[in-house]
């Protein structure tokens, strides 16, 4: 079976954290929608991906590589300043 060029050579843990970071911007609006080539805005939703990726990084600690759970702490905190962003501006 040949290799989709569409999916990462690397099945790791960033491949997973990547998938759910890119949901999370595209709920928060910050990249169009794959599906609709439209930018979409559905807080709820972001909020799901960023606390998987919350759960992840708690269910993995102490078993990852630096690197590794620096990406995720870099990524989940980046998307935890975009939806506060997000949520501050649209309430006030």
């Amino acid at each position: 079976m040949g290799k989709d060029k569409r999916y990462p050579e690397k099945r790791d843990i960033s491949a997973i954290v990547i998938l759910l970071a890119t949901q999370g911007m595209i709920h928060l609006g910050e990249i169009a929608d794959p599906l609709h080539g439209k930018k979409i805005m559905n807080i709820e939703a972001a909020g799901f991906y960023i606390d998987l990726l919350a759960e992840l990084q708690r269910k993995t600690h102490g078993n990852l590589q630096k690197e590794e759970s620096s990406f995720i702490s870099d990524t989940l905190e980046n998307l935890q300043k975009i939806i506060f962003k997000k949520t501050h501006t649209a309430n006030g």
